[in-house]
């Protein structure tokens, strides 16, 4: 996690002033739960929340403690007592430190998910505008890099905005994935601590109690939480490698916007690259990188050990810090994004006509050829116009075969570009809605 490549709101998350204000109110509301069924003394739980509810926790004197302790959770409780005072005794009463850390983990995840959330309705709406601002705008399909059929462009921002909209279902799944919290005690038994306080301070922190927790809320939700990470920064790269294709100078059907007084190279003057859709590529890497961590976490000793600890204190951060900045970042590179429809037209005219050679093939199998036949016929006009040996109307006019079954007037009229988006309104309803 590094300036470069963070934003403040989500950063905010993760820095150790919010996690040990999450660890003073999970284990005050913990405190309410315990006075309310008459275990601690409600004047105690009101003294807690009143002598340490507006402190800002000092990091550098927990980081002191737990120098000797050589354990966090009890260098902030010993900091906590600094504040609170003789009440301190009843603050985590028959707890764990995972009941504090993996509740707080889980917190922190769930505001990040409503981060990222928001992240991708801005990525939607800027999709959106520009699909419907280009569906009609004809550009050519490409199938291995290769040019096949016509499309639009506005097709390619609706299936983006298809994909994207999968994205944000996954990622409200994932929040609701690692929504729970454990208030269970030593290898979640409940011995020393009664159930109620754990459905007291699921609900006051917005999540709901873990079913059955030993001692550690399971890392199979934290897997697919990341995981879906991992899914939606390899959305990110589709969007982004697409982008940086367009942008080839022998393409150059879009390109990122390039600002007044920006450089593309240190050497060559002329440069305008693909800086942020290049950027976003590797960013997805390293988002993706942290998936199998997460899955190798799931298999923990009996109830617990903490070898996923270091992963997580690493992957929580990083990941979503990343990929709040990638799909920020992605939102700016698609409204800004320059579109070149004269360029558009220009490629689907490079290939003299064979983007039509289907429509061809099946015209003379309505006729009454064989597949084979047609298939045949249309090639062997196909592959001089490939090697820029002509034209194709004008070849395929000229084969006796051919016009045998088709004439002038039929075999021109296969060469109409609107056939190919007769369903484009189609599509954009699916997508979209009507």
């Amino acid at each position: 996690m590094i300036p470069r490549y963070s934003r403040p709101e989500m950063v905010k998350i993760w820095e150790p002033q919010t996690r040990f204000r999450i660890w003073f109110e999970i284990e005050a509301h913990a405190c309410d739960a315990l006075a309310e069924i008459g275990v601690i003394p409600k004047e105690s739980a009101a003294a807690i929340w009143k002598n340490a509810k507006d402190v800002t926790f000092d990091v550098e004197r927990i980081d002191e403690i737990e120098r000797v302790t050589k354990h966090d959770v009890i260098a902030f409780l010993t900091h906590l007592a600094e504040f609170i005072g003789p009440d301190s005794r009843f603050v985590h009463q028959g707890m764990t430190s995972s009941d504090v850390l993996d509740t707080c983990l889980n917190v922190q995840l769930v505001r990040a998910a409503d981060i990222l959330i928001k992240d991708v309705d801005a990525l939607l709406a800027a999709i959106k505008r520009r699909a419907f601002e280009h569906k009609m705008t004809p550009s050519i399909g490409r199938s291995h890099g290769i040019h096949a059929e016509p499309v639009t462009f506005g097709l390619k921002m609706a299936q983006a905005y298809a994909e994207f909209s999968r994205c944000r279902e996954r990622l409200v799944n994932a929040r609701k994935e690692v929504a729970t919290c454990a208030i269970s005690g030593a290898v979640g038994t409940f011995a020393n601590i009664d159930p109620r306080v754990e459905e007291h301070v699921a609900k006051q922190m917005g999540l709901e109690p873990e079913p059955v927790s030993t001692q550690v809320i399971p890392r199979d939700r934290h897997a697919m939480f990341f995981a879906t990470l991992g899914v939606v920064a390899s959305s990110i790269e589709r969007l982004a490698t697409e982008i940086r294709h367009l942008q080839r100078t022998e393409v150059l059907e879009a390109e990122e916007f390039f600002s007044e007084g920006q450089k593309g190279s240190s050497a060559m003057p002329h440069k305008r690259n693909p800086v942020l859709t290049e950027n976003l590529t590797g960013l997805a890497r390293l988002v993706r990188g942290m998936v199998t961590p997460a899955l190798e976490n799931v298999a923990l000793w009996h109830e617990r050990d903490i070898s996923h600890s270091s992963v997580e204190r690493m992957i929580g951060p990083d990941a979503t810090v990343t990929l709040d900045f990638a799909l920020a970042r992605l939102t700016g590179v698609v409204d800004k994004l320059i579109v070149y429809p004269q360029n558009m037209q220009k490629n689907l005219d490079r290939l003299g006509g064979l983007i039509h050679s289907q429509r061809v093939l099946l015209a003379l199998t309505q006729k009454g050829l064989s597949r084979e036949d047609s298939y045949a016929y249309v090639q062997r006009n196909a592959m001089p116009v490939w090697r820029g040996e002509g034209d194709f109307l004008t070849l395929l006019k000229a084969d006796k075969d051919v016009s045998a079954k088709l004439s002038a007037g039929e075999l021109e009229d296969l060469f109409d570009l609107g056939y190919h988006l007769k369903h484009v309104d189609t599509i954009f309803d699916r997508v979209f809605g009507k």
